[in-house]
């Protein structure tokens, strides 16, 4: 079983590195992405990203001063430690134990716009490229082109390796999206999560992205690998609603 989840936009280089570190498994092609956009003016970078000028001066001397980093540093850390937000908030991966972390490298993959897909222990360097960015490269004029079946490819070779089927999607659409359509023997599934607002259960964005974090912390935490278990997820109040539900999305709600 693989967890994908989306990143973050805040970034923490204070975190404990811990140990066991990785290198990204896709380190050549983050060196092409990091090239093209080495051409770059800040100008150019806040149009590309809707960004305000500081923070594409930031990312333009970001970009400027990016080197593949395969070990822990100041400034290459742990992806799993490093992102913050709001699912971020809600996976607490500080917290976890050495044998969490285990499961977490093996189980729990993060996609990434400049990075392809992600390990837990995987170094990376600071950085902004949002996976929906329509950055042109040699490969097309998007991302998505950009990174091909490369993604998909890396998710199924782990799944086989595992001999599991199953994918737990709580990514956002726009990340998932890169991994294209899914082989028909992959069981994706993609939990939605409502809570009680005006009258009636509804997504609001950010208690769901926070509820997606809960769910990877919760499968990381009690070691769940059959899709079975999942519905017995019941952290901060959510619970499984069978009626809602469907076999590739399990609702849970919150009142």
């Amino acid at each position: 079983m693989l967890i994908v989840l989306s990143p973050a936009k805040t970034l923490d280089y204070t975190v404990d590195a811990k140990s066991n570190h990785t290198a990204p498994q896709f380190l050549s092609q983050s060196s092409k992405l990091i090239k093209t956009l080495k051409e770059k003016e800040p100008k150019d970078i806040a149009s590309l990203m809707g960004l305000s000028d500081k923070l594409a001066s930031l990312n333009f001397d970001r970009y400027q001063s990016w080197k593949a980093a395969k070990t822990v540093s100041s400034d290459a850390k742990p992806s799993m430690l490093v992102f913050k937000g709001d699912v971020y908030q809600g996976l607490e991966a500080d917290k976890f134990n050495a044998k969490q972390i285990k499961f977490a490298q093996k189980h729990l993959r993060i996609l990434s716009g400049l990075y392809g897909i992600l390990r837990p222990m995987d170094v990376i360097k600071p950085y902004r490229l949002e996976m929906g960015t329509k950055l042109k490269t040699e490969k097309g004029k998007n991302l998505y082109e950009f990174w091909g079946n490369s993604v998909q490819d890396n998710v199924v070779d782990d799944l086989t390796s595992q001999k599991s089927d199953l994918l737990i999607n709580l990514a956002s659409k726009e990340y998932f999206s890169v991994l294209g359509k899914m082989p028909e023997y992959i069981n994706v599934v993609s939990p939605v999560f409502k809570d009680f607002k005006n009258g009636e259960h509804k997504i609001i964005s950010f208690y769901a992205k926070r509820a997606r974090g809960l769910m990877a912390k919760w499968i990381i935490e009690n070691n769940i690998k059959d899709f079975e278990k999942l519905s017995k997820f019941n952290l901060d109040g959510y619970y499984f609603s069978k009626k809602d539900s469907t076999v590739t999305e399990p609702v849970f709600l919150r009142n």
